[in-house]
């Protein structure tokens, strides 16, 4: 899994509340279980005017320009804001796979569905819950500001506006340890091999007719 220390990217807006995890990527693509190649079809059925099916190519599929992943204003976004309950609906962890592959490193929401908030920080995505009064603000501020971007730093657990304004934000202390140096489930098991080995060398000489 990749670290999380700090990010500085361009906020994309979706402004409503709800957003379920079949819209973040639908049911169709979970056929895959590579962890990669979801970000053409995030969004899908928001983004695109047709139906999207797994491997199609996304080229020149007819884009729906009413939804903000298509605006150029926001190209290249690293930050996605939006409403309650972010990531609502079934526990795929395809969701944050294809948030990840596409290239969001960093979701700002007043709450988040708690499986999906799990499975964020279980591959590398930081997902940050603020007052709704404070996202309202930041929704202001990508609407007036072309190019609206924050610069966020996990050690410190600050956002930082582009006015000098920081923002605090919580997070529990076993998960950004994980975040900051990139330990996913596997990984912190492996942190104690030595150990393991140790024990499976002990209960070998200790019960060895279970080996036979």
């Amino acid at each position: 899994m990749r670290s999380f220390t700090s990010l500085e990217g361009v906020v994309m807006p979706i402004d409503r509340a709800n957003v379920d995890t079949d819209m973040i990527i639908p049911k169709q693509f979970l056929k895959s279980i590579k962890r990669s190649g979801f970000g053409p079809y995030l969004f899908d059925e928001l983004r695109y005017l047709d139906k999207g099916e797994p491997d199609m190519d996304c080229t020149n599929r007819p884009l729906n320009m009413d939804f903000s992943l298509n605006h150029p204003r926001y190209a290249g976004a690293g930050v996605l804001l939006s409403r309650q309950n972010f990531g609502c609906g079934s526990s795929r962890e395809h969701a944050p796979w294809a948030l990840d592959d596409f290239g969001f490193r960093c979701l700002i929401a007043p709450s988040f569905a708690d499986i999906f908030f799990n499975n964020c920080f279980k591959n590398g995505i930081l997902p940050i819950e603020l007052d709704e009064e404070i996202v309202d603000q930041l929704f202001e501020h990508v609407a007036t500001t072309e190019g609206f971007s924050l610069a966020i730093d996990l050690k410190t657990q600050t956002i930082k506006l582009p006015d000098g304004h920081s923002i605090n934000f919580q997070v529990d202390d076993f998960r950004k340890h994980c975040l900051l140096n990139g330990l996913d489930d596997i990984a912190l098991t492996l942190e104690d091999a030595d150990a393991i080995r140790t024990f499976e060398v002990g209960h070998k000489k200790n019960a060895p007719w279970l080996y036979r």
